[in-house]
């Protein structure tokens, strides 16, 4: 611990504010050989009250699914009975110990929050994860976001590492080199005897002060070497450190340096499996001798080399026969029932040449990882069960489902580049579609733009003779993502197609209803279709989607029949459902999506308190889970409520987005929203212009429309009457055809403004009257507002402040200022003044402590809203005394108040 007085005391005081019952997470980064290690067991031996769970990265073990996970769970499983019912569920089936379907990684994430503080209820604990960039993907993921959401648990957490990218979004130390006075003193305390002062003076610059080449490197050179001109040089810093590492290997006998092998492939440091697979080499305990004796190997309750390079060394000098010898022993020796992936990895490592044997059980071992939410490692077994697989049409079909697996973990390069070998191999028909069907797939996860509907309908094709339930499926895809680009042409060449596709031989899923409408509404037009959408949107409403169709389906259903219908109400309680089931089944890559289509509804509903809820959860989410943001509900919430800035900047933010990955409904929603936010504020010209700018075919949903309607009353008012006029007609064709109160509202709304004379009363009745029974009230207060406007310029002012004073009591009660502000104006030109808001004295909550506030308020227990909002429950509680001593209040009821 020689020149670490600072990283000592940040590590002193993440122990001091973890006893004091707050949380700490910490990364202690540097290169190999540093100290980090030393660190860690400084802070261990320094950790009194405290619990301490260690972690170890093996490098050998990153293809196992949750395999560091397990080492931290394991010794307090015990307290899972504490959690809510699906944690403990996804936590389970992560682990191997129960079986169900595939966690989301975050929802174990949220298990092992939970767990972490249940654990911490007892006394204070220390998690010391070690050698953090060899930890399998899925543990990596899942343990650097508890991490983030630590709060009030008295838990600690801290990661050793050597690249910056392994854990981010957390406090880190950097440890460097020794200084060179303490690099020379302990330079000086392992030297074997007298040395070169120059010889000394060259290792502490090469080494720039790293401790480990300081002890190690002098250990396997003479003392002539030492004193006659040592010096390191050519290779890197780790390769130097391994030279020594082998130096001191070489003069051991061969059955120890066996032993060390079979040590060194063996990731868990298990002894007993150890000792077993060494009889299978004919190995005794005396072959450890020599190694312990040397201080290059120490048994305990686990076999440890003394530094992870060393074992690095041990194992890549041996040869790659003596390597399989290794791994089939520790194969024969590990349990087949009690941990069948090891054994099949182990075999595996053991195979000269192709294996059919072996490449089945690599099968279903990746058939276990899939099932327990580890799809990058279901993609290692897959890889590895290909090159093993002596038949040719097999290796396609496992390189086909490691490509899968690839996609499915976020990793579209890998899975590229495994499409590439599968096509190098002969491919059947059904495989040639797989093929393009992943590719196609790939690219949408990568790009939302136009070149990915014909990808996806060119395996839709292919895919209608062999698996007709996929070719539907398929064809869904490519609408989707059509319309996620924008482009009508487009969408009604997928339509065209989607016609021709297999009909179902048993009765129709909502998938397959959802199809035909959708197709049958872009190639057939909108009334033709109506009973073909109003079956669909039926189908949806009826109850829970089925397990074996996708959540994004809702997604769909609401943007192509809903909103395509005008039914507000159809939709309202399909995003509604889409919320709840991505809750429930903890699909959290799913569920951006579907709070931000919850938004929409609630904005248009009027119900921005409820939006802005949603808001901070989508935020929360997509902080929690590194996502991406899905602004589209945040930025029409933002511009209905006129907040001009915010608006401003969620819309430089996305726009650059939505151009790169050629989303053509990003950049309407866009132009809707910088429109809309143009008319509340009476900014009619820039409006006009922007509305303009949305070169986007009207016929494609909601948001395409809602960019016309603002052009109508900017034109209007801009006397541009003859550009309203001809939207107004091509609003119509669809308002009419829907029939419901919505559209035709806003129909009747529009074309009073371009209607002359006392005739225009009457339409503006009807607007009120129609939106009046429609759940749309910020376009009911709009109604009112422009009747309003047109009753002052018609000089009949008194009805004018009627109308004028109920638009902006409905726009101030919704929160909607921009609009609210305009109708003040209009009434102080009657003569009249608004009505002031009562003055409101609250006591300064921060944003959370609102938002579980409003959770509470709506009859959420303390674990649900630590579920919602990715915080344990001791967070929760710690929040909630905060809020009863601001608020002071003693319960949760006086809350609503």
């Amino acid at each position: 611990m020689r020149g670490r007085r600072p990283e000592c005391e940040r590590l002193g005081s993440l122990v001091e504010t973890v006893t004091a019952g707050d949380s700490r997470a910490l990364v202690v980064r540097g290169e190999p050989g540093v100290g980090k290690t030393a660190l860690l067991d400084y802070l261990v031996e320094h950790a009194a009250g405290c619990r301490v769970a260690r972690v170890a990265g093996v490098q050998c073990e990153m293809e196992l699914a949750f395999a560091g996970l397990h080492q931290l769970c394991a010794p307090m499983l015990d307290l899972a009975q504490r959690l809510p019912g699906h944690q403990r569920d996804a936590l389970g089936t992560a682990l191997g110990l129960s079986a169900g379907p595939a966690p989301d990684r975050f929802l174990v994430g949220l298990a092992v929050l939970g767990l972490l503080a249940e654990a911490a209820r007892e006394r204070p604990l220390i998690c010391v994860v070690d050698d953090t960039q060899w930890l399998d993907r899925a543990s990596a993921q899942v343990l650097a976001f508890v991490a983030r959401r630590l709060r009030a648990e008295g838990v600690g957490m801290v990661f050793a590492t050597r690249r910056p990218e392994d854990v981010t979004g957390l406090p880190e130390v950097v440890v460097g080199g020794l200084a060179d006075a303490d690099a020379r003193s302990l330079l000086d305390s392992v030297l074997p005897g007298p040395s070169d002062g120059r010889v000394r003076d060259r290792i502490v610059a090469e080494t720039r002060g790293n401790p480990l080449a300081l002890l190690e490197l002098p250990r396997g050179f003479s003392p002539a070497e030492l004193a006659g001109g040592f010096g390191p040089g050519g290779a890197g810093l780790p390769a130097r450190i391994e030279d020594s590492f082998r130096r001191q290997l070489a003069p051991l006998p061969a059955e120890t340096l066996r032993l060390l092998l079979l040590a060194a492939a063996e990731p868990l440091g298990d002894p007993v499996l150890v000792w077993r697979a060494a009889q299978y080499l004919g190995l005794g305990v005396e072959a450890a001798e020599p190694a312990v004796a040397a201080g290059l190997l120490v048994i305990g309750g686990r076999m440890r080399f003394r530094h992870p390079l060393e074992r690095w060394a041990v194992y890549h000098d041996a040869s790659a026969e003596e390597r399989r010898r290794v791994h089939r022993a520790l194969a024969e020796a590990t349990d087949p029932h009690g941990d069948p992936d090891r054994r099949a990895w182990h075999a595996a490592q053991a195979a000269a040449g192709p294996d059919e044997d072996v490449a089945a059980d690599l099968e279903r071992s990746a058939g276990r990882a899939q099932a327990r939410g580890g799809p990058a490692a279901a993609a290692a077994f897959w890889k590895r069960a290909a090159e093993l697989t002596p038949d040719p049409a097999r290796r396609v079909e496992r390189v086909l489902e490691a490509a899968q697996a690839e996609h499915q973990a976020g990793m579209p390069a890998a899975a590229e580049r495994l499409l590439a070998l599968a096509e190098a191999g002969p491919l059947t028909e059904l495989q040639g579609a797989r093929v393009d069907l992943l590719r196609a797939r790939t690219a949408f996860t990568s790009s939302r733009g136009g070149d990915v509907p014909p990808l996806l309908l060119k395996a839709a094709a292919q895919l209608q003779s062999l698996d007709a339930r996929l070719a539907r499926e398929t064809y869904l895809e490519a609408l989707l993502a059509a319309m996620h680009a924008g482009s009508l042409a487009s969408v009604r060449e997928v339509a065209e197609a989607a016609r021709t596709a297999p009909a179902p031989s048993s009765d129709p899923s909502s998938a397959d209803l959802l199809l035909a409408a959708v197709a049958a509404r872009f190639t057939d037009g909108y009334a033709a279709a109506i009973s073909l959408l109003r079956r669909a949107l039926e189908a949806f409403g009826e109850g829970d989607i089925s397990p074996e169709e996708p959540l994004c389906w809702h997604w769909l259903a609401g943007r192509a029949v809903a909103d395509l219908m005008w039914d507000v109400e159809a939709w309202d309680g399909l995003t509604a459902r889409f919320v709840r089931q991505a809750r429930e089944a903890g699909a959290l890559a799913v569920l951006p999506i579907a709070l931000s289509a919850r938004m929409v509804t609630q904005t248009l509903a009027g119900e921005l308190d409820a939006a802005a809820s949603l808001g901070q959860e989508l935020d929360t989410v997509t902080e929690a889970t590194s996502g991406i943001l899905i602004p589209y509900g945040p930025l029409l919430l933002a511009a209905w409520e006129g907040r001009e800035a915010e608006t401003s900047s969620l819309i430089e933010t996305f726009a650059t987005e939505a151009f790169d990955q050629g989303e053509g409904v990003g950049l309407t929603i866009i132009c809707w929203a910088k429109a809309l936010l143009g008319n509340s504020l009476g900014y009619y010209d820039d409006a006009l212009a922007t509305a303009r700018e949305a070169q986007h075919p009207r016929e494609l949903g909601i948001s395409t429309w809602g960019v016309q309607i603002e052009l109508i009353e900017a034109a209007v008012r801009s006397g541009a009457r003859e550009q309203a006029a001809d939207a107004l007609r091509r609003l119509t064709e669809v308002t009419d055809a829907s029939s419901t109160d919505w559209g035709l509202g806003i129909a009747a709304r529009s074309r009073a403004l371009l209607t002359e004379g006392p005739a225009a009363e009457g339409v503006y009745r009807q607007a009120i009257d129609r939106l009046g029974r429609a759940s749309v009230r910020p376009e009911l207060a709009r109604a009112h507002l422009l009747f309003g406007e047109w009753l002052r310029r018609e000089r009949r002012r008194v009805e004018a402040r009627q109308q004028l004073r109920t638009a902006h009591e409905m726009f101030r009660e919704m929160g909607m200022e921009a609009f609210a502000r305009r109708a003040a104006r209009e009434l102080r030109a009657t003569g009249a003044t608004a009505r002031k808001r009562t003055t409101e004295t609250t006591t300064r909550l921060t944003e959370q402590e609102t938002q579980i506030a409003r959770l509470v308020r709506e009859g959420l227990s303390n674990p649900e809203i630590a579920a919602r909002l990715f915080l344990s429950r001791r967070t929760v509680e710690w929040h909630l005394r905060g809020i009863f001593a601001k608020l002071h209040i003693t319960s949760r009821k006086d809350l609503s108040r």
